[in-house]
């Protein structure tokens, strides 16, 4: 492993997709950082196999007992020394006191625009019960509470009237792909500087910027309703 590179370490407890992006692009280095380890406290998890199928070494922890799951996790990361962790999917809240010993150094991604929906696991059907007309993801910095840390970016969806809510999850999948990468892309970067709870994006022209959304994909997403933040550019 290249020393000069800096290190993440993801968490996942589901199927594992936002986590096989991360790893894709760490890979071509848009991400310029390796993913160390995944830590999942579900060994069902699909996430699980696409990391011995990437090359990433995963960690299953039982979760049952949140405070001897933590210190196990924490003596892990001692070793591995990440940079930043990332929660992709990780269905569990993490302590304020583990919290605080990574502040500002984890990534968490939600399913609504925070802070509608905040909170709750399932954000995606309570939008679509709740009858809203745009939706969309949110990636923030995790703080003591939950799904409250400050935001680094978003990207909505538009509702239609005949959406019903996989298509709804659809849509929010496929900005999810393209948001966190570029979010964990600028915090490794140090471009990100917080302000309070306000979070500003240094120097955000970059080359690389110009590959994650092409033309084409942009025009596909305008049409199905997926609205992209000016802060990515094309």
């Amino acid at each position: 492993m290249d020393k000069k590179r800096k290190r993440i370490v993801v968490f996942a407890s589901g199927s594992g997709t936002n986590f096989e992006e991360i790893v894709k692009k760490a890979k071509s280095n848009y991400i310029e950082a390796d993913i160390s380890l995944l830590i999942s406290d579900k060994a069902s998890a699909g996430a699980i196999r696409r990391a011995i199928n990437l090359g990433v070494v995963p960690v299953v922890i039982n979760w049952k007992n949140r405070e001897e799951a933590e210190n196990k996790t924490l003596k892990i990361l001692q070793i591995v020394e990440p940079d930043l962790i990332v929660l992709a999917g990780f269905m569990r809240i993490l302590s304020p006191q583990f919290v605080s010993e990574w502040k500002y150094k984890i990534l968490n991604i939600h399913p609504s625009l925070l802070p509608a929906f905040q909170g709750t696991t399932k954000a995606i059907d309570l939008a679509y019960k709740h009858g809203v007309k745009i939706t969309g993801c949110t990636v923030h910095f995790v703080d003591e509470s939950v799904d409250g840390g400050p935001i680094i970016i978003q990207a909505a969806v538009t509702i239609n009237d005949d959406d019903t809510s996989e298509k709804i999850a659809e849509k929010i999948h496929k900005l999810e792909h393209k948001i966190y990468p570029w979010a964990i892309k600028k915090v490794i970067e140090g471009k990100i500087k917080i302000e309070g709870r306000k979070v500003k994006i240094i120097d955000e022209e970059t080359t690389n910027d110009k590959e994650i959304i092409k033309k084409e994909d942009r025009e596909n997403f305008l049409q199905e309703g997926i609205l992209i933040s000016p802060k990515i550019k094309i």
